[in-house]
């Protein structure tokens, strides 16, 4: 995945984040917290793969070889 489709399927998750945060979740609560929570995991996975990529090549080495992190790694970083 280039930067260019990564960045595309971040569009797509912030759409998709602000639809769900929009929507009532009265009907399923349970349903809507995890499908928003899981939203949000993806858009974390995305944007450190976009700053890997990005990192990769201010050092000269190829972007490319950026790979996507367990979620449960990149939950647990310092912001």
């Amino acid at each position: 995945m280039d930067a260019q489709d990564i960045q595309h399927r971040i569009q797509e998750l912030v759409t998709q984040e602000q639809s769900l945060r929009d929507t009532d979740p009265a009907a399923a609560p349970e349903k809507h917290a995890e499908e928003l929570r899981r939203v949000e995991e993806q858009l974390d996975q995305c944007w450190d793969l976009l700053r890997q990529r990005r990192a990769k090549l201010d050092a000269g080495q190829n972007p490319d070889e950026a790979q996507p992190r367990p979620i449960s790694e990149v939950e647990g970083y310092r912001q």
